[in-house]
């Protein structure tokens, strides 16, 4: 996502900062230290315990990696140290450095020395229930898996077990110094997705002692937590420690090119004043300086390579180890033949960046056109003709947002799902159209991000998003056991929803979830086929 979308999501949070701020503090704070002690759970690092809260237990912070700082900076991650002491899971880990946002509880810590997982179970038992591990959004920015909107206590009543992971981030993550830092850093500009590897190892390694199943796990996350979902199922390393995947809104259909992303590492390091190769001095760089230092690497490094969507600044990138190449450039991998996949979008996904942005408010039918224009020039008259007839009556801004909406996510989630269809293993597609969420005024309309707290049925957490009333509800009490179930069984079928069949390339059957879910053939199959890949 480009620096200008981030500044917009930004801007939009600014207005919703108040209720945000208090609804999320006020939850972290009954949620945190809640409850009574759990039975000792003997990790493969140390025992824990976590809490017992409304009949789940609840394990918060706890470690699966050793600091990544100092010699361990930007290189592929660690076990921790053993410990044998009981270390009590009742407090959310460091999320990676970010700049704060307004959605964040303002209990929320960063730091460099960011890994950590969560686990809600409804028993430490041997059931072996099947387990979902949670990618959060943010692009690969900002976020942390400790938010409201992401508890796992209703998976797990639910019969799933909850894993959620904080992992490197932005310069942390994904800086991938140049060919002269030597092996050790080849992989560097994949650090933070070689953290998610290390939490997935974990899962295999312990989460049977927390009553789940290691042999039936479901990777899924949204936007920036889809598109890391995308990549695990590229990554060599990630093999056969997930066996079902979920993407909302964030296809990764590629990586940044390693020629791109070795260029803006070495002007970090040139920003820094670090020669190639001397490791003490790059240990010894001050956190806040590298994170600081971002933008004039970013700036030093322009004109290196195009940028796009998800593969521009400092992000996951190609490496030809452990990313050989793009996860779904030009198709899926093979290992992954029999993952099933469910992939989908909200309507009006553009919504959140754009629809408070006075550029796109105040647009004319002649800056639209040219936005399109300028996007797609060579299907540009018959996009423009198949958006206003698909809109009657809509406003120029609000046709750019559908556009942007369509090229930004829905058609790489389209496309992603075409090329998955080249394997056996069954996929599914949905689409999300409740709109009818208070917030901005009403604008936000079917938004980004707006389907997450109906996936994990924590819409009372944030009202101030959702809005009041009965929709919520209904809502994630069609899209919570859809997820639950295709954990359970690689299907999302449930009985109160309609008939949902498998996607393919003819009839293209999506299930569009609303107060009153459908399944549509082809939605928007003039603009899929104007756009498609």
């Amino acid at each position: 996502m480009s620096e200008r979308t981030q500044v917009s999501r930004r801007t939009w949070m600014t207005s919703a900062a108040a209720a945000a701020g208090v609804l999320a503090v006020s939850s972290a704070a009954r949620a945190a230290g809640a409850g009574v002690a759990t039975p000792v759970v003997q990790t493969s690092h140390g025992p824990v315990r976590g809490r017992v809260e409304d009949g789940v237990n609840a394990f918060r912070g706890i470690r699966y990696g050793a600091p990544p700082i100092g010699a361990l900076r930007f290189r592929p991650p660690q076990p921790p140290a053993k410990w044998s002491k009981v270390f009590e899971a009742d407090t959310f880990g460091a999320a990676a450095m970010q700049t704060p946002g307004a959605d964040a509880p303002k209990t929320e810590e960063h730091s460099e020395d960011c890994l950590f997982l969560n686990v809600w179970s409804a028993g430490l038992d041997a059931k072996k229930r099947p387990v979902m591990v949670w990618l959060h959004g943010g692009g690969f920015w900002e976020g942390a898996a400790g938010r409201p909107t992401y508890y796992g206590d209703h998976f797990a009543r639910d019969g799933v077990v909850l894993v959620s992971v904080n992992h490197r981030l932005n310069v942390f993550g994904f800086a991938q110094l140049p060919d002269s830092w030597g092996p050790a850093y080849k992989s560097s500009g994949l650090a933070g997705m070689l953290d998610i590897v290390l939490a997935l190892q974990w899962v295999k390694a312990n989460i049977a002692r927390f009553g789940g199943d290691p042999n039936n796990v479901t990777i899924f996350g949204e936007s920036g937590g889809g598109a890391k979902v995308s990549l695990l199922l590229g990554m060599p390393p990630a093999k056969g420690l997930f066996h079902r995947a979920i993407i909302q809104s964030g296809a990764g259909l590629n990586a940044a090119p390693r020629d791109y992303a070795q260029t803006l590492g070495g002007a970090l390091t040139d920003v820094l004043g670090v020669k190639a190769g001397d490791v003490a001095a790059l240990g010894a760089v001050d956190a806040k300086t590298i994170f600081d230092s971002q933008k004039a690497a970013v700036e030093k490094a322009k004109g290196a390579a195009k940028a796009g969507f998800l593969t521009d600044g400092f992000v996951p990138s190609i490496d030809g180890q452990a990313l050989p190449r793009g996860p779904f450039t030009p198709g899926p991998q093979p290992w992954i033949a029999d993952v099933p996949l469910l992939i989908g979008t909200n309507r009006d996904e553009m919504t959140l960046f754009l629809a408070n942005a006075p550029a796109v408010i105040n647009q004319t039918d002649a800056e639209f056109e040219k936005g399109v224009r300028d996007a797609a020039p060579a299907k540009a008259d018959q996009i423009i003709a198949v958006l206003r007839a698909a809109h009657p009556g809509a406003t120029p801004g609000d046709l750019t947002i559908a556009f942007q909406t369509a090229k930004t996510f829905w058609i790489d989630s389209v496309t992603l799902a075409e090329r998955k269809l080249s394997q056996p293993a069954p996929v599914w597609m949905y689409r999300m159209d409740w709109d009818k969420s208070p917030a901005l005024g009403g604008k936000l309309k079917a938004a980004h991000a707006m389907e997450l707290s109906f996936v994990f049925s924590t819409h009372d957490n944030i009202r101030f998003f959702v809005g009041p009333g009965d929709g919520p509800n209904r809502m994630a009490a069609q899209m919570h056991p859809a997820w639950v179930a295709f954990a359970k069984t690689g299907n999302p079928q449930t009985a109160n929803l309609p008939n949902w069949p498998r996607y393919d390339t003819v009839r293209r059957q999506t299930m569009i979830f609303n107060l009153e879910s459908k399944v549509e053939s082809d939605p928007q199959g003039d603009l899929r086929r104007l756009m498609g890949a």
